[in-house]
């Protein structure tokens, strides 16, 4: 695993997309811990490989800039994960990730997808918006607390029909 990108935020990033891999978990699993208040563990991640899931990163000259996890089911699919390294956010990596996903759960026979965001999520949230996925349900208290005296947060479930009749 190299060292971070030094200058990301000002550098369009050149990236190729793939499939995760064993070797990319540790890289994976410290950007989760960077990027999340309730991370997946390694063990999260090597059971998605296992479980066979839909699995892709990012990588910028030699390092994971992004990943995300599609789970797939008869007619339907849960991207369960998906994160850009802060340092390269707001370059349309995760807009151009959730589309991946979505081209593949349609070409493996998905009629929707759905996720589950966290209330405050705004960024994540206008990004679904705009990629078609409206509100479906809401579950109170899904999310632990994101600091000290603060409560557990509601998750916004989200579907997109993949599908048109």
């Amino acid at each position: 695993m190299s060292a971070p990108l030094t200058d990301a935020r000002s550098a369009i990033l050149e990236v190729v997309w793939r499939p995760m891999r064993e070797d990319d978990l540790a890289a994976v699993v410290l950007l989760e811990s960077q990027s999340h208040a309730a991370p997946w563990t390694a063990g999260n991640f090597r059971d998605a490989l296992a479980a066979g899931y839909s699995t892709m990163v990012g990588d910028a000259e030699g390092v994971v800039v992004a990943y995300g996890v599609l789970m797939l089911a008869p007619g339907e699919a849960q991207l369960l994960n998906l994160t850009v390294a802060p340092y390269a956010r707001r370059q349309g990596l995760a807009r151009t990730l959730l589309q991946r996903f979505l081209d593949d759960a349609l070409r493996l026979g998905a009629d929707q997808c759905f996720l589950e965001v966290r209330a405050s999520n705004a960024a994540a949230t206008a990004l679904y918006a705009q990629a078609g996925f409206v509100p479906v349900a809401r579950r109170a208290g899904y999310y632990p607390p994101l600091g000290e005296g603060a409560i557990r947060e509601d998750a916004l479930v989200l579907r997109r029909a993949l599908r048109t009749a």
